[in-house]
C-alpha cells in the first residue's frame, strides 16, 4: 500500500496530472500499472479524479484525452461509482427521492428526471 501521507498523495496526484497534460499513453499506462501495485482500484480512481479536477480548469482537451485514451475501463467504472455516489448523496440532501426522481441502472448509469437533472446542473454552476 502507498504511504498515505499528504505529501506522498500530492506527489502521485501531480504525477498523474502531468501525464494527463503530456497526453503520453505509454507513460500513463506505466504510472497506472505502478499505482495498481500500491492502491486499491477505488483509491486509484480517486487519485485520477483529483488529477482530472486539477487540469480541468486550464486544459479541457487533456481531460477528454485522458478519459478516452488513458483510463482503463475498470477504473472508469470505479470513477462512475464514486461520482454516482456523490450525485446520489447530493440529490438526497436536496430532498429528491431515489427510485422516483433518480436511480442507477444495471450498467451504473445515473438516470435522472428533469427536476433532478436541473438541480445537479444548477448546483455545479
Amino acid at each position: 500500500m502507498l504511504d498515505r501521507n499528504p505529501l506522498q498523495l500530492e506527489t502521485e496526484i501531480a504525477r498523474i496530472a502531468r501525464v494527463m497534460m503530456t497526453r503520453n499513453s505509454e507513460i500513463g499506462s506505466d504510472i497506472i500499472d505502478d499505482l495498481r501495485t500500491k492502491l486499491t482500484s477505488e483509491e486509484l480512481a480517486g487519485l485520477l479524479l483529483v488529477g482530472i479536477e486539477r487540469i480541468l480548469w486550464f486544459d479541457v482537451d487533456a481531460v477528454f484525452w485522458t478519459i478516452e485514451q488513458m483510463i482503463p475501463a475498470d477504473l472508469m467504472q470505479e470513477i462512475r461509482k464514486i461520482t454516482n455516489l456523490a450525485f446520489y448523496k447530493q440529490l438526497i440532501n436536496q430532498k429528491f427521492i431515489p427510485g422516483v426522481d433518480f436511480s442507477i441502472d444495471a450498467d451504473g448509469k445515473l438516470l435522472l428526471n428533469h427536476n433532478a437533472k436541473a438541480a445537479l446542473v444548477k448546483s455545479k454552476g
